[in-house]
């Protein structure tokens, strides 16, 4: 692992921040790097207000897609709100249509099979439409690259109106509204909402369009923090305040389908780390195993006991899915060795009866191990189907546009995306993708890096800069967890490998006399001999909180020692 000290902050504006805010130079320094300068930004990023939300008609064709609900509703028209099967589309279709039927009746939802539909709209989905007589289609989440269904559909006399957050390919489907940040001709102040964003905004241009104000919809953003967390979308902007204001309702107030979800969970205050590897995966396994009609099913549902035998069934479909994705990714780790492909610079696997709900999944585990931009097939239907995973820094969407005579569709974003195939054009897309990903990858991006905020002592670490760091939460991209350096520390004669295979490793660390911390390292086991006998060493580390038997303590985070 390559450790980067990110370059000191312009001292100037660190000690007129400081003065202003008055705190030390190290919490001026973090802000700086997050490119917080002057006390109003300080104010709204310690400080988010639901009032500080963009108008949502500043985004290009929010007006029209307005009046045409609004039509549709007058001539009592039926309404289908469509999504894709992820955490993201299943949330979106959940709030947009839960808000629409809380004063309008001829409201239903359509999530498309995984395995039948594949991904975004499908022609399936249409002649469902037409065969109800739905003459206006929502796409959440998916649509943007959809010229052919959206044309297909107005042959049929339904309208669609699309909400998406990926990148718009050279022509935009010819609906009668495209709310997506990233159109070029959108000037929108904030581009990286996730799908479920758009559909909020949405939902805040009907609210007004009725007078209703921002407090009325606080109740659907626990559904906007899950998807900005699963998504993975930067939490700056407007994703940090719908994201913060969301975990509130999570902690508080959850809708009956999240609070049976997390009605097992121990601690008391969940975090947006949590909702990643509680909630987020759980409302996946849904569209994965099963269908993510199960998903909508929980989220929408209002009766508790109901919410939580779905989500016990969930709680199965879960389990499954890490069944699932345990023995794929040992399949696929011994399909790389037996080709003699550990020194490649990219990870291509297939097998065709892969399970295609945990493919993405596998991705990212390979990319774990591997470091390296990673794809994974599977066969459906009569294609190759496969999902892609990137490392740091660098764009597999733009890798696969490079490749992409040898693909029947592609879509995502830089560090993730799908495609299909014809098999027979399999080995020359593997050969392609390897070429373009050598040719255009800079070897230091193949190194797995951590990313230092700042080289402090230990002596540095006290309860107000712990109080502070705290309000800098929600942490995600953009707004990464702080991370320190410090050298010269020594393990306190306590240093062990703890965990079934004692994987991850134990300390309690001083250096120069400081107050000492208790630290943990996942994964850091191997690292025991470097530390015994109390030599020195240097780490870099994340500052927690543990929570033990109810007490509380501060604990170092380890992610590297050297």
């Amino acid at each position: 692992m390559r450790w980067t000290l990110k370059p000191k902050p312009d001292s100037e504006k660190v000690n007129a921040l400081a003065v202003q805010l008055n705190v030390e130079e190290l919490i001026a320094a973090l802000l700086v790097q997050r490119g917080i300068e002057t006390f109003e930004q300080a104010r709204q990023f310690f400080r988010p207000s639901l009032a500080d939300l963009h108008d949502p008609y500043l985004m290009k064709d929010m007006d029209k897609a307005v009046n045409r609900i609004e039509t549709a509703i007058a001539n009592r028209e039926n309404i289908l709100v469509f999504g894709d099967y992820d955490v993201d589309g299943t949330t979106a279709v959940s709030l947009v249509s839960s808000y629409l039927k809380s004063y309008y009746p001829n409201v239903a939802t359509y999530i498309p099979d995984r395995y039948d539909e594949g991904y975004g709209i499908s022609y399936k989905g249409i002649d469902f439409a037409e065969d109800n007589e739905f003459t206006l289609i929502i796409a959440l989440d998916c649509g943007i690259k959809s010229v052919d269904h959206v044309a297909y559909a107005a042959e049929r006399n339904i309208d669609f109106i699309i909400c998406d957050h990926h990148r718009p390919g050279p022509t935009l489907p010819e609906a009668v509204a495209v709310l997506d940040p990233k159109r070029e001709d959108c000037t929108y102040p904030y581009d990286e909402l996730c799908g479920c964003g758009v559909g909020f905004k949405l939902v805040q241009a009907l609210a007004a369009h009725r007078n209703q104000t921002i407090e009325d919809l606080t109740m659907y953003l626990d559904l906007v923090a899950t998807a900005i967390g699963a998504d993975i979308v930067p939490i700056t902007g407007e994703n940090r305040t719908l994201a913060k204001f969301g975990l509130e309702v999570i902690n508080t107030s959850p809708r009956p389908g999240i609070k049976a979800l997390i009605q097992n969970v121990k601690k008391k205050v969940l975090t947006i780390t949590d909702v990643v590897f509680i909630i987020a995966p759980r409302i996946n396994a849904a569209g994965r195993v099963k269908h993510g009609n199960e998903a909508v099913a929980l989220l929408t549902e209002y009766d508790l006991d109901q919410a939580e035998q779905f989500a016990s069934e969930i709680e199965q479909y879960n389990t499954d899915r890490k069944d699932l994705d345990k023995q794929i990714t040992v399949e696929a780790l011994s399909q790389i060795k037996e080709n003699n492909e550990t020194e490649r610079f990219t990870t291509v696997v297939y097998r065709e009866h892969w399970h295609k709900g945990v493919i993405g999944i596998v991705a990212s585990r390979l990319t774990e191990t591997y470091y390296r931009p990673t794809i994974v097939f599977t066969k459906s239907g009569d294609k190759l189907a496969a999902s892609a995973r990137s490392v740091k820094d660098f764009d597999v969407y733009n890798a696969l546009e490079a490749c992409a005579a040898h693909l029947e569709q592609f879509g995502g974003h830089m560090y993730a995306a799908g495609m299909t195939l014809k098999e027979e054009k399999y080995i020359a897309f593997k050969t392609a993708f390897e070429r373009v990903v050598q040719e255009t990858i800079s070897p230091e991006l193949l190194i797995p890096e951590v990313l230092v905020d700042a080289e402090i002592g230990l002596t540095d670490i006290n309860d107000k800069l712990i109080r502070i760091l705290t309000q800098f939460e929600p942490f995600g991209p953009g707004n990464m967890t702080p991370v320190f350096m410090t050298k010269g520390m020594k393990d306190s004669g306590y240093a062990k490998g703890i965990g079934v295979d004692e994987d991850h490793l134990k300390l309690f660390v001083k250096q120069n006399g400081s107050p000492g911390f208790g630290a943990i390292g996942f994964g850091l086991g191997n690292k025991l001999d470097l530390v015994k006998n109390q030599a020195p060493f240097d780490a870099v580390y994340c500052i927690d909180e543990n929570e033990f038997n109810g007490n509380v303590s501060v604990q170092l985070r380890l992610k590297d020692l050297k």
